[in-house]
């Protein structure tokens, strides 16, 4: 890893797929989506999903496309290729809603989170969320995976008005802890949104990469929380809390 500058004093956090196992629960709501459509390919629906997601929802952050028809899009690009076409957005919406019931099913923290926060808490670091997710979604998950009373503050895209890597919600996320941007790292697992988006903003970045598959060079990154706490000076997590 390179080298590190000294400690931070606070530190934000994306939410899926950084603290929350969101390839779990998006791909449990894919099934549900698949089954109801008849679509018999799960290697093909999660390529397709992930694909038109990051098209359709990088539309909404940009303002050229609304929550719902954002939504809409991604669920009529999987009814197409299960062989269906002409799907009303009322149809849509339901769908879409199934998708949601079944996601929520599927929420799961990763087992070093909460060992994680606690360690970092009781160190004394302030902590955040920022995220591009919906507000009213994300704080749902941080209510029911009871992780809201370790953030101080929790900053959200579509609350913000501005999304990552636009380096505006993370100058908010750090007025709200009341620190300089220089004096907080950001942990997230996208290069793009994470990676260059803090870089902007001066926060330092460490990437998570929980699958070992990417790394960037210069770029700090991580493999699991238990290597964040280490980079900050804390002791490794306990092998039987993981």
């Amino acid at each position: 890893m390179p080298n590190m500058p000294a400690t931070p004093t606070a530190i934000c956090f994306d939410l899926d797929d950084t603290l929350i196992d969101d390839v779990a629960a998006s791909s449990a709501g894919l099934r549900a989506l698949m089954e109801r459509l008849g679509h018999p390919d799960f290697g093909a629906a999660r390529m397709l999903w992930d694909v038109q997601t990051e098209i359709s929802f990088g539309a909404y952050l940009r303002g050229d496309l609304s929550l719902e028809q954002q939504r809409r899009d991604r669920v009529r690009a999987l009814a197409v290729q299960a062989g269906h076409s002409g799907i009303a957005d009322p149809h849509c919406d339901e769908l879409y809603r199934l998708y949601l019931d079944a996601h929520r099913s599927g929420w799961q923290v990763f087992p070093d989170t909460i060992p994680a926060l606690n360690a970092l808490a009781s160190a004394g670091y302030r902590l955040a969320v920022l995220t591009n997710g919906i507000e009213a979604l994300q704080h749902a998950k941080l209510q029911a995976l009871e992780l809201t009373p370790y953030f101080h503050t929790v900053v959200c895209a579509d609350t913000a008005g501005a999304g990552k890597p636009d380096p505006r919600i993370f100058h908010i996320a750090a007025q709200r802890l009341g620190v300089n941007t220089t004096d907080c790292w950001h942990v997230g697992d996208q290069i793009q949104a994470d990676g260059v988006g803090a870089v902007a903003s001066r926060m330092r970045p460490v990437l998570i990469d929980r699958h070992h598959g990417r790394r960037y060079p210069g770029v700090t990154t991580v493999h699991n929380l238990d290597e964040l706490l280490r980079l900050v000076g804390l002791p490794s997590l306990a092998a039987g809390s993981l």
